[in-house]
């Protein structure tokens, strides 16, 4: 019993690293991490607007908060040092007849109160400068300069983190699982894809790429070696209306890298199917790309999608996405390669001749002959 439960948990516990190990995870995530790149980090900080877009929302939002609140603290000390050495704040008992360069700015938390205005724009109107000293005009016109600038950048980041189509990606989905079955008569792997909104994605194209470990005849090992998936639908696989669910499939023929696999082989397999879906969004016309990827587990021999769409008695066409990711068993060949012998011995046997006049009989040969 005990050596039972060991094999059970052993086994659960290499199924769930194989499960792990997979370079893009089923929402279209890359599992990869760099290591002892010889660059300068700096570099990242000359391409400052796609480090800022690439960076989490808990960063963006911690630099977006610190940007203004440094440059309001950073001003309002230049001001309460103008203030200072202008001998404006009331510790120096400026005389009724002083003109003060910024008027009402008692402190450091009235000078911060005073930057925040002139940034901002708010304009309280009970602190303004004067026009005593021409060090706070300059200090005024810089800092709503520099304001305008700081306002624009992180505001338009915020802005493209929103309408960023890689958001539009989320609203494209893929089944949970590929299947294998005849379609046309032929042995395909077939995958559904669905469009969540009512906007097309204009000029889509599906494809796919197969990771696996190779060994070349030199004895070099290639981890992740890529091999080409052609994707096809029945339409074509350029320019897909994109409006209902659609089921595309890859004809597993001798040029398929699926055609030397078997139903009982399949699990024993170390591949992984990245399926990739590009398109331009209609409302932004930025271009969109949606992944996923199917490891053996996650391909089933033998079934095919359950259907999805049906038509109302009001004549409206109805997607159930109940059924989207629902499988049913049918017949299916055990191989591809055996359904192409099926199909060459069929074709042999329509190429032959039958005589249904000729009787085989057998001679029996008598010798007369005496020594």
């Amino acid at each position: 019993m005990f050596n039972y439960l060991r094999k059970r948990f052993t086994s659960h516990i290499r199924e769930r690293s194989r499960r792990r190990a997979r370079l893009v995870s089923k929402d279209g995530r890359c599992n990869i991490e760099f290591g002892n790149v010889e660059q300068s980090r700096f570099v990242f900080l000359i391409d400052i607007w796609t480090t800022i877009l690439d960076l989490r929302w808990r960063y963006k939002m911690t630099i977006f908060i610190s940007a203004f609140l440094g440059s309001w603290f950073l001003f309002g000390l230049l001001w309460y040092v103008v203030a200072y050495i202008h001998k404006d704040l009331p510790e120096f008992n400026p005389s009724i007849n002083h003109t003060p360069c910024v008027e009402n700015i008692n402190g450091l938390t009235s000078a911060f109160l005073f930057s925040l205005e002139t940034q901002v724009t708010i304009g309280y109107g009970f602190r303004c400068v004067t026009e005593q000293c021409a060090t706070a005009i300059f200090l005024l016109i810089f800092q709503s300069i520099l304001g305008v600038i700081i306002n624009s950048f992180m505001c338009g980041a915020i802005l493209a983190k929103i309408s960023r189509s890689k958001n539009r990606a989320k609203t494209i989905t893929f089944s949970k699982n590929a299947v294998i079955s005849k379609r046309g008569g032929k042995l395909c792997l077939l995958i559904r894809v669905a469009n969540l909104r009512k906007s097309l994605l204009i000029g889509s194209h599906i494809y796919g790429k197969l990771l696996k470990t190779t060994i070349t005849p030199e004895g070099e090992t290639i981890i992740l070696d890529q091999v080409n998936i052609e994707f096809v639908v029945d339409a074509g696989n350029e320019n897909l209306f994109f409006i209902s669910p659609l089921t595309i499939y890859h004809i597993i023929d001798k040029n398929s890298p699926f055609f030397h696999m078997a139903a009982e082989t399949i699990l024993q397999q170390d591949f992984e199917l990245v399926v990739f879906l590009d398109g331009t969004v209609e409302a932004t016309s930025a271009t969109c790309q949606v992944r996923t990827s199917y490891i053996p587990e996650e391909v089933l021999w033998g079934y095919r999608f359950a259907p999805i769409v049906s038509k109302t008695k009001e004549g409206k066409y109805r997607v159930d996405f109940q059924n989207f990711s629902k499988t049913e068993a049918v017949e299916t060949p055990h191989c591809a390669f055996c359904l192409y012998n099926e199909k060459e011995a069929r074709a042999k046997q329509k190429k032959g001749y039958d005589n249904p006049g000729f009787i085989l009989s057998e001679v029996n040969e008598t010798s007369d002959t005496k020594m």
